[in-house]
């Protein structure tokens, strides 16, 4: 009896460590994968980069296609080195990909003071949503199928708003994205703290579409309601 929960212990005791390693991997990984995100904005800000700015619908469909094919490389290869430089190749691509928004809200007056706000914002959702995920006992696994239907309406929406260009719709898509999101990180930190991921590539990878996408709509909200033109 007493080795049998010996050994019931050790396992539990394994399966912590193991658990905060994968935690600490991706908070390590997450925090290097900033380094290329904000090296390629500021080549995208340099370069004045668009993609296929002349069809918005045409460069959705690239945009998509091309970052499908990173992430579906990184989860190919999540277990080898490869994994992690696809990654990082990742964050760079979606930096340049960033730098259009970036342009368009340093276009305002107050464009820095909008993009630092937007980071800020984005930080404190992130490290509250974080700790809650890693301090309660509470599994957030049930949230997974609402915030995926939730995801593809807001996705379908934003394809539909490339053709009719309509500023609620946009606020909306933002608000959306934010709250959406916000969640997904409550949800993904949870499957970690779970051990429903073990994988601290594929864990890093979901957490930094989070915290981009919370970022990307903080700031689309934030220049729709504070933004100052000269």
């Amino acid at each position: 009896m007493n080795n049998n929960f010996e050994i019931a212990s050790q396992g539990s005791a394994q399966t912590a460590l193991q658990q905060n390693r994968v935690l600490r991997n991706t908070y390590m990984l997450l925090g290097l994968s900033m380094v290329p995100t904000v090296l390629g904005a500021m080549l995208g800000i340099q370069i004045q980069f668009s993609l296929l700015p002349g069809s918005p619908f045409l460069s959705f469909l690239l945009f998509m296609g091309i970052a499908f094919g990173f992430m579906w490389g990184v989860e190919k290869n999540k277990n080898s080195s490869l994994g992690v430089a696809l990654l990082l190749g990742f964050t760079f691509f979606m930096g340049l990909m960033l730098s259009r928004l970036l342009q368009v809200a340093l276009g305002f007056s107050n464009g820095g003071s909008m993009i630092a706000l937007a980071a800020g914002g984005t930080g404190a959702i992130f490290f509250t949503l974080a700790s809650v995920a890693s301090v309660s006992k509470r599994d957030f696994s049930g949230m997974g199928k609402f915030l995926f239907v939730g995801m593809i309406v807001v996705l379908l929406a934003a394809v539909a708003n490339i053709f009719f260009q309509i500023p609620a719709l946009s606020l909306t898509i933002a608000a959306a994205v934010v709250a959406i999101f916000s969640a997904y990180i409550l949800y993904d930190i949870s499957r970690i703290v779970q051990g429903g991921e073990t994988n601290y590539v594929s864990a890093t990878l979901a957490v930094y579409l989070d915290i981009y996408n919370v970022f990307v709509g903080l700031l689309q909200l934030i220049m729709a309601l504070t933004g100052e033109r000269d």
